[in-house]
């Protein structure tokens, strides 16, 4: 199992945040993005929420 992650970049943040966050689990790294966008982008925490960040998972690390 390899590392995989979310990139706030790529999600278009107004507020041009640059998080980028991984773990080696889907389910851990929804877990850490949820909580991320819910304390920095005041986005309330639902199914659809998960399901977007679900789309934006990539395998590896984040480019610098």
């Amino acid at each position: 199992m390899g590392r995989k992650y979310i990139d706030c970049r790529e999600l278009g943040s107004e507020s041009q945040c640059t998080v980028a966050i991984s773990a080696d689990s889907d389910d851990e790294l929804i877990e850490a993005a949820a909580h991320h966008a819910v304390q920095k982008h005041g986005r309330q925490d639902n199914p659809q929420l998960r399901g977007t960040l679900r789309e934006f998972i990539r395998s590896g690390m984040p480019p610098e």
